[in-house]
């Protein structure tokens, strides 16, 4: 045997005994008194909903402008890799509009051969694909830069969310109107009050980036773009644009307001960094993490979420002693290219303090940074593209904090 295969024998014993410890300490609970085989339930509904014990809600800002703000998944309720469309992050710039699918229309145009006007009923008729990508706004994690951090999962991570996404493909529709050789990128375009606009190079168009209706296996919820939006998998949430209208092939960017006064990254040395587009590996315990409690001593799971823009997340490393000793985590099947992955690993809690932190590795080796690595490079002037190591501080009584 192995001193490798050896030493997880060893710590799969130790973790089942602690295990069997654990439950044999267990205390008859408070007998529940049984409504009975009798009485009847709820009868049949036309549209389903949850149960009244279930109250995880996205967290709301404390804002006189609502219309002009996010609201957050809270990934700490969350459970394998999909973000109910329900509690899928939101970031709105003018409010949602309320639009009729019926009247609703996507304009392609600019340099191609032929301009097109396609009605809904014709691009749902196009052979459509399905695929589970991650969203993330580019602000997601911005107060962790500072020396305040996000209180719980939600407040630090919340601005990320994974979906089904059912569309047609970009490139289909692209190749429909005859894409000119010169045109390079594309100016794509919203239909709500701010008409928001994005540039994106073509290269991307043409490789994944889809054109959706449905989510989750329903039509796209009004918040979430219904009734067709932009899906651009793995980079910052803010070009995958909602409610679209307008594809415009041109020669080069436009420069638009919200790739020039946002969503750009202002480095130490007063210049700025505009079209980073991808979203870095990153990654997050969600259990436990802060807001929770452990009740006693013994064996705890450990889980949470790591993606990557790059594509796929190939390893998770946990440390629960301050990052002094890393371990690898289990990782659950199947892992998707620009997708959630679930991860786990068993952790035996002696009852003292402890610091958790996770770390993911992609596709492409890239290592997830620790905060101070990142400030080095990047400085405290940005407030978008954080990927820093999150780090989470169980005391004593079992309680969770943000370290």
């Amino acid at each position: 045997m192995s001193e490798e295969s050896g030493t997880s024998r060893r710590r799969w014993l130790g973790l089942t005994a602690a295990l069997g410890a654990g439950l044999a300490g267990c205390k008859r609970s408070t007998p529940v008194a049984d409504s009975g085989p009798g009485l009847l339930g709820k009868p049949v509904s036309a549209y389903g909903e949850r149960s009244p014990f279930e109250t995880a809600v996205r967290g709301l800002p404390d804002t006189r402008t609502p219309e002009v703000a996010a609201s957050r998944t809270p990934l700490q309720d969350s459970c394998g890799i999909l973000t109910p469309s329900s509690l899928h992050y939101e970031r709105h710039h003018a409010g949602v509009p309320k639009i009729d699918p019926a009247g609703h229309r996507l304009l392609i145009h600019g340099m191609v051969d032929r301009p097109l006007i396609f009605t809904m009923d014709e691009i749902q008729r196009l052979p459509a694909i399905s695929r589970i990508y991650f969203l993330e706004c580019s602000g997601n994690s911005s107060g962790e830069w500072g020396e305040k951090t996000g209180r719980n999962a939600a407040q630090s991570h919340g601005l990320a969310s994974c979906s089904e996404w059912t569309g047609v493909p970009l490139s289909v529709l692209l190749g429909e109107a005859g894409v000119q050789k010169r045109a390079r990128w594309l100016i794509v375009e919203g239909a709500d009050a701010c008409k928001m606009q994005r540039s994106l190079p073509m290269e991307k168009a043409m490789d994944d980036a889809l054109v959706a209706w449905g989510q989750n296996g329903e039509a796209l919820r009004p918040e979430q773009g219904y009734p067709l939006r932009l899906v651009v998998p793995g980079w910052e949430g803010n070009i995958s644009v909602k409610w679209l209208r307008r594809v415009m092939a041109v020669e080069e960017p436009y420069m638009v307001r919200d790739e020039t006064s946002h969503y750009t990254d202002l480095m130490p040395d007063g210049t700025a960094r505009v079209f980073t587009f991808m979203m870095e590996a990153k990654s997050l315990i969600t259990f436990p993490s802060g807001g929770q409690k452990l009740t006693s001593p013994g064996y705890c799971q450990i889980t949470g979420l790591a993606w990557s823009g790059r594509g796929r997340i190939e390893r998770v490393e946990i440390s629960t002693d301050d990052g002094r000793t890393w371990h690898d985590a289990s990782l659950q099947e199947p892992r998707l290219p620009r997708a959630f992955t679930r991860f786990y690993f068993p952790w035996n809690w002696d009852g003292k303090e402890a610091v958790l932190q996770s770390r993911c590795i992609d596709q492409d080796g890239y290592v997830q940074p620790t905060k101070e690595a990142l400030v080095e490079v990047r400085g405290l002037n940005s407030q978008y593209h954080y990927n820093g190591i999150k780090v989470w501080k169980v005391l004593a009584d079992g309680s969770v904090s943000n370290a």
